[in-house]
């Protein structure tokens, strides 16, 4: 069925821009100061709505968590970008990409202002192909199943290249707490994204197909023929609309099983010293704090305060001290985990063998036999810690002369003994990779530890809650979170939080949770749900590269030989 779209401006020069009498046509300077008041090729219309579409998608994430702005987001993207040539979809894509990213990653100007705003505009670098991509499937019949489709696509570039990826700010994080988070127990992240992108997708099906109903039956009324019946030609977004709600109402139909074993477990937050001290007194207060906090723990556990723990959970680099090397800091741990009796997972920065390189570890510490089994870090931060293209850019920016040595990366995921009960362990941001907490899924609970201090305050700490949340639905776990200065939380396998800090205190949190065996489809089917989704997308881009381009309705963009996108949709 036929659908209107927002027309794109015709370029300069092209029909009506020469002026009557045959004079000659406006110089380069000329041309170029019309097309910025038309607001480029797109025109301003589209290039304000797919930055509003950025904004929405922005405030659907935490700390706003006004999540339905997420799939109103993704509508007003398409809307945008619908019967646009791949050049021009392309350009929106990254506009709406830097109104997104730029302010949903705020807390990394912590680091900097030009990192914040580097990082950013690469990341809005991943919407160029997906903007380019909706403005031609969206030609094809049943566009809004493959807009989703793309929009998995995007995600599992920008999650994998380069370095790893950074697959922070996915769709999925998003909804972490609506009737579209169940769909993780079935297909993991890719999933969620896909329903929430295809929410938006129908939304906007439903919008151009009001607006075209609204046209017709104007049209009709003005007195050229009997108007069609006002329900007839409503009733494609009467569908698109019920395949909204057909998609919500799915979500709730899949059941989040909570049940397990019971245990239970403490974190500790012991927070971090800002002002005073230098260097080595930093990490030595880091550490003390964290001994004083466990220490405390034990003595309320004596007192019948709070319930005795069957394990502890320290955070990533709870001890900036390598507790191997360094006397003081493994007597310090090793008396604060006799004093509560129970084992402890350690996050502590130890050296390689060689002295060359560092390692983040999660390390199991037993108050008998002190420590064991343990867990290095698999994905270190590039830029963060360690460096590629060293040589070429300590030269360059001094900054990274902060970064002395790598973090070498791990080689083994991080299933652990912990007490009566596996644990599987990720390090900080690894929560954000499907492959990584996929890994260590076989454990009976999760851990996150991670370290926020630089970042505290900022809307990345609640935002890796929220990623956490969508973890424990995806993996049917309870998800211990052990931060050093916040936000440390206890999440329930249905994705409750049954207990969260506040920032920059300290901070112990005793629950008794679920420890589970079972496995969820997710867990099952692993990352065929995106692959399969991503090909989708792509072979939906490929179809509409190869059928023949149809004018849109007002004339299309023919500059440069493009082809504009067809008005017509199904």
């Amino acid at each position: 069925m036929a659908q209107e779209t927002l027309p794109e401006r015709p370029p300069a020069g092209g029909a009506g821009s020469h002026t009557g009498g045959g004079a000659a046509a406006p110089g380069g300077a000329a041309r170029l100061g019309a097309r910025l008041r038309r607001g480029g090729r797109a025109g301003w219309a589209r290039t304000l709505l797919v930055a509003a579409a950025g904004l929405s998608m922005w405030l659907a994430f935490p700390p706003f968590d006004l999540t339905p702005l997420a799939p109103v987001g993704v509508a007003l993207f398409t809307v945008a970008l619908r019967g646009l040539t791949a050049r021009t979809g392309a350009w929106l894509g990254f506009v709406g990409g830097a109104a997104f990213f730029v302010p949903v990653l705020e807390g990394i100007g912590q680091i900097g202002p030009d990192a914040w705003i580097v990082l950013s505009l690469v990341q809005a670098l991943y919407f160029l192909p997906l903007g380019a991509g909706i403005a031609l499937v969206t030609r094809l019949p049943a566009w809004p199943l493959w807009t989703a489709a793309l929009w998995v696509g995007q995600e599992l570039l920008r999650g994998r290249v380069p370095f790893g990826g950074f697959p922070w700010a996915r769709l999925a994080f998003s909804q972490t707490a609506t009737p579209l988070t169940p769909y993780a127990s079935w297909g993991g992240a890719p999933l969620v994204t896909f329903v929430t992108a295809l929410a938006g997708g129908l939304l906007a099906y439903a919008a151009l197909a009001a607006h075209r109903a609204y046209r017709v039956h104007r049209a009709g009324t003005g007195g050229d023929g009997p108007s069609p019946r006002p329900w007839r030609t409503l009733l494609p977004a009467a569908a698109a609309l019920a395949g909204i709600a057909a998609v919500t109402g799915g979500g709730t139909l899949i059941p989040t099983p909570a049940s397990g074993r019971p245990v239970t477990v403490a974190v500790i937050q012991g927070n971090v010293p800002r002002i005073g001290l230098d260097w080595q007194g930093q990490r030595k207060a880091v550490l003390n704090n964290h001994v004083q906090v466990t220490r405390e723990l034990a003595a309320r556990v004596r007192a019948g305060e709070l319930a005795r723990p069957e394990l502890v959970v320290w955070p990533e680099n709870a001890s900036d001290l390598d507790p191997y090397t360094d006397p003081e800091a493994y007597n310090a741990i090793d008396a604060a985990v006799k004093d509560v009796g129970v084992p402890v997972l350690v996050g502590a920065l130890t050296d390689t063998p060689d002295g060359e390189q560092v390692e983040n570890r999660g390390i199991v510490w037993d108050p008998a036999s002190g420590p064991g089994d343990y867990y290095v870090k698999r994905h270190p931060v590039p830029f963060g810690e360690y460096l590629p293209f060293r040589d070429v850019l300590t030269r360059l920016i001094t900054r990274f002369e902060r970064i002395p040595r790598d973090f070498a990366k791990g080689t083994r995921s991080g299933v652990l003994r912990l007490g009566p009960v596996t644990v599987g362990d990720v390090i900080c941001f690894e929560v954000a990779y499907d492959k990584e907490v996929r890994d260590v899924s076989a454990g009976n609970l999760l851990v996150v530890q991670t370290n926020n201090a630089t970042y505290g305050r900022t809307s990345l700490p609640p935002q890796q809650i929220a990623m956490s949340r969508l973890r424990a639905v995806e993996h049917g776990r309870t998800i211990l979170v052990a931060a050093t200065s916040g936000i440390s939380a206890i999440v329930a396998p249905d994705g409750r939080v049954v207990d969260r800090s506040r920032e920059f205190v300290p901070d112990i949190q005793v629950a008794t949770v679920p420890a589970r065996t079972s496995t969820t489809p997710a867990d099952r089917v692993g990352a065929a749900p995106e692959w399969v989704l991503a090909a989708l997308g792509l072979g939906a881009l490929c179809a509409a590269a190869w059928a023949p381009a149809r004018r849109t309705s007002a004339g299309g963009d023919r500059a440069g030989g493009d082809s504009a996108g067809s008005n017509e949709g199904n």
